[in-house]
């Protein structure tokens, strides 16, 4: 909870123009893909590169808040899975 406060308040000082941690959203993709529903989504196609290459879904895959709240719950997978198909569209 700290760590979300921390992070909106970084957000709030610089405008929300930080850079994103590669390293913090990796280890964060790990942590899920130890989650079976990810692991699928994770290695479909459609949705693989977006892990890589679009900075939406990196940058909200950067906090450690917001990935603890899909690992263990079902409203913040569906609203990751929607995120996905909204960037695919783009």
């Amino acid at each position: 909870m700290i760590n979300f406060l921390f992070e909106l308040l970084g957000l709030a000082l610089d405008g929300g123009s930080t850079g994103l941690d590669t390293r913090k959203i990796d280890r964060n993709i790990e942590r899920l893909k130890q989650q079976g529903w990810f692991k699928s989504i994770y290695e479909d196609e459609k949705y693989h590169r977006l892990f890589f290459t679009n900075r939406h879904i990196r940058a909200y895959l950067q906090s450690n808040f917001r990935v603890n709240k899909i690992i263990s719950n079902e409203k913040a997978q569906k609203k990751l899975l929607n995120l996905l198909d909204e960037q695919l569209l783009k």
